[in-house]
């Protein structure tokens, strides 16, 4: 089994539209074209942690069932998906209109918005159960963002070049799959939580089985390689970066997408208990 476990389409009066929506969204955004720059992939983060409220929300039973199966993977990823580029549009022409200064800081402030009220109201949901825990989430985001600056303090010094040139998208890319790595450690090896995704459960047995497990635990293996995977993706486009750089840093955005994804998802629902 190559797929997630839980991993399935929606019905097709569901998915047509949804699909036909977000295509009109992506082909009006490549007619307008707009600049992608750091600021544009960082204005986006928001967006891939309002994605996971969303499922997050559907995992712990908000949705009225007729509307729930929009919220399951991989259909979330579409509807976050057309909603963050229907605000991008929004954004460049209200920009043009000159009614907002700065396309990116529109997103990136819609966008926290979306997700802090979101992930407000799963918070308060779930309060009244008493089963909020913060605290092992709070320790990922921390460590998270530790090993990041380990990692890119290291890259730095070492390939510098590679982070000079990708700079602040590098920087979201390595953070986002550092802390899906380290929140997926902290889920199996301290909160007992099972992981669907087969080949990070393969790569999560096979620290499990080295000597190390019995002190370290057996998530260090996965913090590894996310850290390095993201490491080596950033020097693979580091001239494909120099060369395109609106294309490069587009694919370098949903690299960080995928990991930021997961780990605030994992982390928002450690939180909720």
């Amino acid at each position: 089994m190559v797929l997630p476990e839980g991993f399935a389409l929606p019905p097709w009066y569901f998915l047509v539209p949804l699909l036909v929506v977000l295509t009109g969204v992506v082909v009006l955004l490549w007619t307008v074209d707009p600049p992608v720059t750091d600021r544009t992939v960082l204005a986006f983060a928001p967006w891939m942690m309002f994605g996971s409220a969303l499922h997050v929300l559907y995992q712990i039973g908000v949705y009225p069932d007729g509307i729930a199966v929009l919220f399951t993977t991989p259909s979330v990823y579409l509807v976050t998906a057309t909603l963050a580029g229907g605000i991008w549009l929004l954004g460049v022409f209200l920009y043009a209109a000159g009614l907002q200064s700065s396309v990116s800081q529109f997103v990136g402030i819609t966008g926290t918005a979306f997700f802090v009220a979101f992930a407000t109201f799963a918070i308060v949901s779930r309060s009244g159960e008493g089963a909020l825990d913060p605290f092992w989430p709070v320790i990922g985001v921390v460590v998270a963002g530790l090993v990041t600056a380990i990692a890119w303090l290291a890259l730095s010094l070492w390939f510098t070049e590679v982070a000079a040139v990708t700079s602040i998208t590098g920087v979201l890319v390595v953070f986002s799959h550092t802390l899906d790595g380290v929140s997926t450690a902290i889920g199996y090896d301290v909160l007992g939580v099972s992981e669907n995704v087969p080949l990070s459960l393969l790569i999560l047995e096979v620290g499990s089985n080295l000597p190390t497990a019995e002190y370290i635990g057996s998530g260090w293996l996965f913090v590894l390689v996310k850290v390095a995977l993201a490491l080596l993706i950033l020097g693979l486009f580091k001239e494909y970066v120099q060369e395109a750089p609106r294309q490069a840093r587009t694919i370098l955005g949903l690299v960080a997408a995928v990991g930021l994804g997961p780990g605030v998802h994992n982390v928002l629902l450690f939180t909720l208990g």
